[in-house]
């Protein structure tokens, strides 16, 4: 299990093929994602790495994070999160992480916060039909209908699908093709729609449903905090950024 990645949404755009044929895309912006701590099985009882990415004001983060930030020597970060990995995938602490951690072609899961709708009513929320447009109905043409029953169950079961707040869910999307990777700018651009809005933290993970593509460089592609390329598997590789 390798770690994932932390990334920004920037919007969507599309790339086109050498034969006229187009595919769209979400470019995901890695913005200077580092490895800011380990939790090992001997101290912490798990094993996972602990990546921050974004830039904040160090007067608007408490004191626990900036000491946390100075022992990694890192500049503090907007957004923190873990990544389950197994203990021969550990990176070291102040470690860049770039976009070619993940291979062209290989599936990866996303995870983000829906865009928030506020109040929706049920035809919204959860695509309920409505009632019918004449025949009696008058006024709650979009209303749910009834919820209840009579006699029998005589109530409301729990968890009923109606009108309420929809959005600002945590959402997970599945086997996402990686159609593009741009290590200079640290960028990454999967096929297709990512759940949040412009601006949103996104996690990128390797797809748990499918295999880890041979080309998937192990433990990462990092650079460690003195500039050089860590090596992925094998010698290690010039510096290309």
């Amino acid at each position: 299990m390798r770690s994932g990645l932390i990334a920004q949404k920037l919007g969507m755009t599309r790339i086109f093929k050498e034969d006229g044929t187009h595919v769209p895309v979400t470019v995901l912006d890695l913005q200077n994602c580092q490895v800011v701590g380990q939790r090992t099985a001997e101290k912490d009882g798990y094993t996972a790495l602990q990546l921050g990415a974004g830039t904040v004001k160090t007067k608007n983060i408490t004191k626990a994070d900036r000491g946390q930030f100075a022992v990694a020597k890192v500049e503090p970060k907007r957004h923190i999160t873990e990544f389950r990995v197994d203990a021969s995938n550990l990176i070291e602490v102040g470690a860049t992480m770039q976009a070619d951690h993940f291979a062209e072609g290989q599936l990866v899961d996303v995870t983000g916060t829906s865009i928030g709708k506020g109040f929706a009513g049920g035809m919204k929320r959860w695509n309920f039909g409505g009632l019918r447009a004449t025949h009696g109905v008058s006024v709650s043409h979009r209303s749910i209908g009834s919820t209840g029953g009579r006699q029998d169950p005589g109530k409301t079961w729990k968890n009923k699908k109606m009108p309420g707040h929809m959005g600002v869910d945590r959402i997970t999307t599945l086997n996402l093709r990686v159609v593009q990777t741009d290590v200079e700018r640290g960028l990454i651009l999967v096929e297709g729609a990512v759940p949040g809005s412009k601006g949103g933290w996104i996690r990128v993970r390797d797809a748990v449903k499918k295999p880890l593509p041979k080309e998937a460089p192990k433990p990462g592609k990092f650079k460690v905090a003195g500039g050089d390329q860590a090596p992925a598997e094998a010698e290690p590789a010039k510096e290309g950024a």
